[in-house]
């Protein structure tokens, strides 16, 4: 049993003291869109659709600056082993100027092609013309969000958590006040209505990049970062970044695909379908925050003991890891099939759609257990560890080879009902834990990324 759960107080320490504030800052974040989600849907299934589908290019670059803040953070919490701030500034600088000129072209496109672009998640002109009122603002937020993403991301590798709880704690009140604000029409404003939530997130955002820029230049004590540091370059390090990065963000590319494209699944079945997932998703988010907090932890520990070359400690981290997930897994699966009716009923919805969202709040009952398990510990250990190319081979097989094809074939074949399109869109995250378990007791992900005298 010793072998299984480590003795080593400070794993447990760490790994709490880290996942706490993330998780509540996750938690935060989530209550900034189920407010959204729940304000917007007092105005009906329609708004509801159409805020879901305006906001496909967001989840997009969402995934894009995860991908390219967990290159950065995965190699800086290796440099952080070691101590290496210097390493971390520089790493840090360049992946922000990328992530900074991938958001703009995105609100480049937003703003140019629309239509063109949330026709291919929806056939209903309604909910289109209301998506685009939405995505038109929202677009203009996308340069912020990918700055104030990329300061979290690199205070996080050195374990500087906290500012990123006190920036969420000021996004919500700015976004919840401004949403009753100017969706509903108070304090002598128009009602907005799908807008007023797009100026409310731009407004936030704004925010958001405003606290972490002041906090960075000004506060921090880890990094100590100047403004004229923002331009440091280091080919050696950009190599690097290239080198580990490049399977991490197209990892990243691959999965915003996988949920682009499965948008475009429910989104030409019925409005009802749509919003039902829209309200399915708003439930995994708020469950699974808590796991994602302690992924991000494991990944720093992760990073950190590799990058220190403590192998054999890092060897009982994952023994217990795995534990810890596998239970994780079997509580948020139970609370999603519990809370299921309670969540639903917090929305005015049609009698119709309630069915629909419980159906698919069944199967992603199910689908918590595997994905509580398996997506954690291939991020926080396989890919923190320096083994960034497993995840994407992983990813790029199950979504092209299992997950697609079977929700296409499922839907268009044999006119499955829309639980089962979704089950099998949900059908990987039961089916990747017998790859995790043998991928990750090899322990041949264990892979220093530093730039050490043997690989300098």
């Amino acid at each position: 049993m010793s072998k299984l759960m480590t003795r080593d107080k400070s794993f447990y320490r760490t790994l709490i003291m880290l996942a706490i504030p993330i998780t509540l800052q996750n938690a935060i974040t989530f209550a900034v869109g189920f407010a959204d989600n729940l304000m917007v849907g007092t105005l009906g299934e329609l708004a509801i659709a159409g805020v879901y589908v305006g906001n496909q290019l967001q989840t997009f670059l969402q995934f894009a600056v995860s991908g390219l803040s967990s290159a950065a953070m995965i190699i800086s919490a290796h440099y952080w082993g070691r101590r290496d701030t210097v390493s971390i500034k520089k790493v840090s600088a360049m992946t922000t100027l990328i992530c900074v000129a991938v958001g703009a072209l995105s609100a480049v496109i937003a703003l140019l092609i629309p239509r063109q672009l949330l026709g291919l998640f929806t056939d209903d002109v309604l909910v289109i013309e209301e998506g685009v009122s939405y995505l038109e603002i929202v677009c203009i937020s996308y340069v912020f969000f990918c700055i104030s993403q990329m300061a979290i991301s690199a205070l996080r590798s050195v374990e500087s958590v906290r500012i990123g709880l006190i920036n969420s704690i000021v996004a919500l009140i700015t976004n919840i006040t401004l949403n009753y604000v100017l969706i509903f029409g108070k304090l002598g404003f128009p009602a907005l209505g799908v807008r007023g939530a797009a100026i409310a997130t731009l407004i936030s955002r704004i925010v958001e990049t405003a606290v972490m820029v002041i906090y960075i230049f000004r506060i921090d004590t880890k990094l100590r970062f100047k403004p004229r540091e923002i331009f440091l370059y280091d080919s050696s390090l950009i190599r690097d970044l290239f080198r580990y990065g490049t399977p991490v963000l197209a990892g990243q590319i691959v999965w915003a695909i996988n949920q682009l494209s499965q948008s475009a699944i429910i989104g030409h079945m019925s409005t009802e379908v749509v919003a039902s997932v829209s309200i399915a998703g708003m439930l995994n988010s708020m469950l699974y925050m808590i796991v994602i907090g302690l992924s991000a932890a494991l990944g720093v520990i992760t990073g950190k003991t590799v990058g220190a070359g403590e192998y054999e400690k890092m060897k009982e981290y994952s023994y217990t890891s795995q534990i810890i997930f596998a239970l994780l897994g079997v509580i948020m699966g139970t609370a999603v099939f519990l809370l299921k009716d309670l969540f639903i009923s917090f929305y005015n919805l049609a009698d119709q759609t309630k069915v629909v969202a419980e159906q698919f709040m069944i199967v992603l009952a199910v689908a918590m257990v595997g994905r509580c398990y398996q997506a954690p510990l291939l991020a926080g250990l396989v890919k923190a560890g320096g083994d960034t190319g497993f995840v994407f081979k992983n990813d790029t097989i199950f979504v092209f080879g299992v997950v697609l094809p079977s929700a296409l074939i499922a839907q268009f074949v044999f006119d499955a009902p829309p639980w089962v399109v979704y089950a099998c869109l949900q059908s990987d995250q039961i089916l990747k834990c017998f790859v995790a378990v043998v991928k990750i007791n090899s322990f041949n992900w264990m892979k220093n990324l530093t730039r050490t005298q043997e690989n300098a």
